[in-house]
C-alpha cells in the first residue's frame, strides 16, 4: 500500500440479503485529501460510506466480502473487516458525521465532551481544553463560547450540524466520513461546512457522499461516480468533470440523466 494512501478497498461485495449492493469495490483513498462520491441515489455511495466504519454490521442481513486496509492509524493497520479488529477503537479514529444533523438532547458541552469522556478523559481542564479545541476547528467556538451549558437542539440546522462535526473531532480521528452534511441546510450554511472541509483537510482525511455536483467540484481533490453498486470512473476532481472517460458519468455530470 502506497505510504499517502490511508484507505484501500479491494473486491468489496456487500449483500442486503440475496440484494449485491456493492459489486467488487476496488480504490484507495489519500490522506489529508477530501474525496467525494457521486452518483444517483440508491448506487451505493452511502453503503460504502458506512462500510469505512463498519456502520453496515448495525443492519441485519447485510453481509460483506472483501478487505478495506487501513495504513498509519496506530493499532488498525490492517483490515478493518478481520475479526479480532476493535470496533468501538475503530469508530474512534474514523469519524462520520450524517445527512441529518443529530445532536444529543444535552448541553452544547456535553455534546462534545460526550466521546472523549466515553473514551476515558474524566478530568474537567482536559475536557475543557477538548471542548475549545474542537469548537474551534469546526468554526463555531465564537457562536458558542459564552452559552456552552445551552442545549444543543435549540441552535440552528447548521450549527447543529458543525457542533455534530465538532463532536466527531472530539476524539482525534484521522478520517471523517461525511454522509450528505449539507443536504437540509440553507446556502449560507453549507457554504460555512464546505469551508471547513477545506481546512479541516490539512489535519484529517476526509470521504464525502454528495448530491450537489457543484459542491464536488468546489471541495474535492477525487471524485468517485457510484452506479448500481459500482465505481465507473474514480480520479482526480478535475478530469472527472472535465474529460470522464465513462459515458455514463458524463451523462450524469452534464444533467442528461440521474
Amino acid at each position: 500500500m502506497a505510504n499517502n494512501q490511508i484507505i484501500t478497498i479491494t473486491d468489496l461485495h456487500l449483500y442486503y440479503g440475496k440484494v449485491e449492493a456493492l459489486k467488487g469495490i476496488n480504490m484507495s483513498i489519500a490522506r489529508n485529501e477530501v474525496t467525494s462520491f457521486i452518483g444517483p441515489s440508491g448506487c451505493g455511495k452511502s453503503t460504502l460510506l458506512r462500510c469505512i466504519n463498519r456502520m453496515n454490521d448495525l443492519i441485519d442481513n447485510c453481509v460483506v466480502q472483501g478487505n478495506i486496509y487501513i495504513n498509519g492509524i496506530h493499532g488498525l493497520d490492517g483490515n478493518i473487516y478481520d475479526k479480532n479488529v476493535d470496533i468501538n477503537a475503530l469508530r474512534k479514529h474514523i469519524g462520520m458525521v450524517f445527512q441529518k444533523p443529530n445532536v444529543f438532547p444535552m448541553s452544547i458541552y456535553d455534546n462534545i465532551a460526550f466521546g472523549p469522556r466515553t473514551h476515558g478523559v474524566k478530568k474537567r481542564s482536559d475536557l475543557d481544553i477538548i471542548v475549545e479545541d474542537s469548537l474551534k476547528k469546526a468554526g463555531i467556538w465564537n457562536e458558542t463560547k459564552d452559552n456552552l451549558k445551552k442545549s444543543a437542539v435549540s441552535l440552528s440546522g447548521g450549527q447543529q450540524q458543525r457542533i455534530c462535526i465538532a463532536r466527531a473531532l472530539a476524539v482525534q480521528p484521522k478520517v471523517l466520513l461525511m454522509d450528505e452534511p449539507t443536504s437540509a441546510l440553507d446556502p449560507l450554511s453549507t457554504a460555512t461546512i464546505e469551508e471547513l472541509c477545506e481546512n479541516l483537510k490539512e489535519q484529517y482525511t476526509i470521504v464525502i457522499v454528495t448530491h450537489n455536483m457543484q459542491q464536488a467540484t468546489r471541495i474535492s481533490d477525487k471524485t468517485a461516480f457510484f452506479l448500481l453498486g459500482e465505481i465507473l470512473e474514480f480520479g482526480t476532481t478535475e478530469q472527472v468533470f472535465q474529460t470522464p472517460r465513462n459515458i455514463q458519468c458524463e451523462n450524469y455530470i452534464t444533467g442528461r440523466f440521474g
